[in-house]
């Protein structure tokens, strides 16, 4: 969240935890550039999405077992980069002239990577994914059109970043922790669920966000 507007920041509690505020101090007091924090959270989204494919290629339990792992890992680093990239720029002071491209460009990257990974995962659909990933740049590009028109940065949800990574991290312990065989239901699989559910939240989302922005240019109308 390189020079972003302190109000136009998602809201997020854990920016408080003095875990990432002593993590994001000692990142700026090693010359670690929000840029840099960035880019790497690119770097784990493509390693977890990786694991999400690897455990529809694996055979061994244990290996599948060890790839969820890897994916919820991956999801869980990626978030924590988003996080801290923002708290080094803001907080530390590091903020870039490029910082606003370094904060939303890699977000644009990662959410497809995971999200069409998924649909290649053990007993998922790829439609389900391509679809989930389609309905992520929707609900970032309805968010970005409410920016460009004035009316802010609306972050709701019901399924905004954090939430679809949070539900993918969700399903990532359910593998690790359930038997194989229980990832699926009947001739449907739970990723597959899980990425329907997601599509549908995104729709919800980009309506949300939409009705917002549409009241806000009604107000700024009447004001005139």
């Amino acid at each position: 969240m390189n020079e972003i507007p302190v109000k136009d920041r998602r809201p997020l509690k854990t920016r408080s935890w003095p875990i990432f505020r002593w993590l994001a101090s000692w990142l700026a007091n090693h010359g670690v550039t929000p840029n840099g924090i960035s880019i790497a959270s690119v770097v784990f989204a493509c390693l977890g999405a990786a694991a999400l494919v690897a455990t529809g290629r694996l055979e061994d339990g244990i290996s599948i077992r060890f790839a969820w792992l890897l994916a919820g890992v991956g999801i869980q680093l990626r978030l924590i980069a988003n996080l801290l990239d923002g708290m080094v720029a803001v907080e530390g002071g590091k903020a870039s002239p490029t910082g606003p491209l370094y904060n939303e460009v890699p977000d644009r990257i990662s959410d497809p990577v995971l999200l069409i990974a998924a649909g290649y995962a053990i007993m998922s659909d790829p439609i389900a994914g391509w679809a989930a990933a389609c309905g992520a740049l929707l609900v970032a590009y309805v968010r970005a059109i409410a920016a460009s028109v004035g009316a802010g940065q609306p972050f709701l949800g019901p399924m905004a970043k954090q939430q679809r990574m949070a539900i993918l991290t969700l399903l990532c312990v359910c593998g690790v922790v359930l038997p194989t065989d229980w990832m699926g239901i009947g001739v449907v699989g739970l990723t597959q669920i899980v990425l329907w559910i997601i599509v549908a939240g995104c729709a919800v989302t980009v309506v949300r966000r939409l009705r917002f922005t549409a009241n806000f240019l009604r107000l700024s109308a009447e004001m005139r």
